[in-house]
């Protein structure tokens, strides 16, 4: 089950498109995208193939901040698809997208995403 939601998270937080997320799996996953994804060429989800691919070989921090992902995926999937369905997805433009429309996402997303920035699981 749990690596379940980790290749949950992982999917969700590599291709989620908050800048803020990217940089907090960047930081939490860099050892191990360069332990087990060295030679991976970036583009195209390579990268997240590849995590994907070693979840249960990936450092306790860095399956952390995939699991939290994979909670805030499933609190915010459907708001992203809904209200931001147009926005090409990185450079933050989905971040930007749902900071812009706060009023229209659901209460499970906004609690998830209080969490997530204060830093709670």
């Amino acid at each position: 089950m749990l690596r379940h939601t980790l290749a949950i998270g992982a999917a969700v937080l590599l291709s989620v498109t908050s800048a803020m997320a990217q940089q907090t799996v960047a930081k939490q996953c860099a050892g191990d995208i360069k332990s087990f994804c060295a030679g991976v060429e970036p583009g195209e989800g390579r990268i997240r193939a590849c995590i994907k691919s070693h979840v249960s070989d990936l450092s306790a921090p860095c399956q952390a901040v995939l699991a939290k992902a994979a909670e805030i995926g499933k609190a915010c999937g459907a708001d992203v698809k809904k209200i931001c369905a147009d926005v090409k997805p990185g450079g933050g433009r989905i971040k930007a997208c749902i900071n812009t429309h706060l009023s229209e996402v659901s209460d499970p997303c906004k609690d998830a995403m209080t969490q997530a920035a204060a830093g709670k699981s």
